[in-house]
């Protein structure tokens, strides 16, 4: 049986796990290889497993944690953890990063795993590198490659940010409360990334995925794109496609991107 830490407290509120497990916890910072000049930004640290460990092995710790009465005993018992009591989506964590964060950590509530991925992926440029548990589900579609039932929108975006490694994977029975699907251990960091304007791109895979037994053809009708320019045959679906030709037909179609955006915002 695997050693496990003292019981958390039990907080559903926020769909929040909090990782028990004494060997998956030494396993995560085998793989993080703290120096002891990094400063860390914690997501959701809850009852401060990792933050206790991150706080002795590192320069600096912020953490970012949304419930009030976690967040006062977290910065009473850690002093030197500067505590941030906020839901993470609305928090300014470009504005954190920029003033000299070099890694980011954290146990991802599952019901807000994916909007926050996409603040992440605009991170990875900034930091050394980005470690996240997440539902074993989405680090697959994290990872997934073109033609899979798992590739779609969140796939093409983080492999347009990031390199995705799947570090390890974890039971259910290492959290308490337990959740109902086990867990991945991910390593995201920035990669070379094509020239794109980011919005556009957002709007090219919502258009694409939105309806993803479409055709290419069919799903960007509105586009009106010039498929023999970018040598794409638009009897193509989206899933097929790899991240260079998301980009290709972005940049192709980006002013009309842009109406079509204002149109759905109006």
């Amino acid at each position: 049986m695997p050693t496990r830490q003292r019981k958390p407290p039990n907080r559903r509120r926020f769909g929040q796990h909090f990782l028990a497990d004494a060997a998956a916890i030494d396993r995560i910072f085998a793989a993080l290889q703290l120096r002891d000049t990094d400063t860390v930004l914690e997501i959701g640290p809850g009852a401060g497993v990792l933050t206790e460990r991150l706080a002795a092995e590192a320069d600096t710790v912020v953490a970012v944690e949304i419930d009030r009465d976690l967040a006062a005993a977290l910065q009473k018992r850690l002093p030197n953890v500067y505590t941030i009591c906020a839901d993470v989506l609305e928090t300014d964590l470009t504005g954190i990063v920029a003033d000299g964060v070099d890694r980011v950590v954290g146990n991802l509530p599952y019901n807000i795993a994916t909007p926050l991925l996409d603040q992440l992926f605009d991170l990875a440029a900034r930091v050394n590198d980005i470690h996240v548990m997440l539902q074993a589900e989405v680090a697959a579609r994290l990872a997934a490659a073109p033609g899979g039932k798992a590739y779609g929108r969140l796939s093409a975006m983080a492999q347009y940010h990031c390199r995705i490694e799947r570090l390890f994977d974890v039971g259910a029975e290492s959290f308490a409360p337990p959740p109902k699907v086990d867990s991945t251990f991910v390593r995201l960091a920035a990669r070379t990334r094509e020239p794109c304007d980011l919005a556009a791109l957002r709007q090219l895979l919502r258009l694409c995925f939105g309806q993803r037994r479409k055709t290419l053809g069919n799903a960007l009708r509105s586009l009106a794109p010039d498929w023999a320019a970018l040598q794409i045959d638009p009897k193509r679906r989206p899933e097929t496609l790899g991240v260079s030709e998301f980009v290709a037909l972005a940049n192709h179609c980006h002013s009309r991107l842009a109406v079509a955006e204002t149109s759905r915002s109006a």
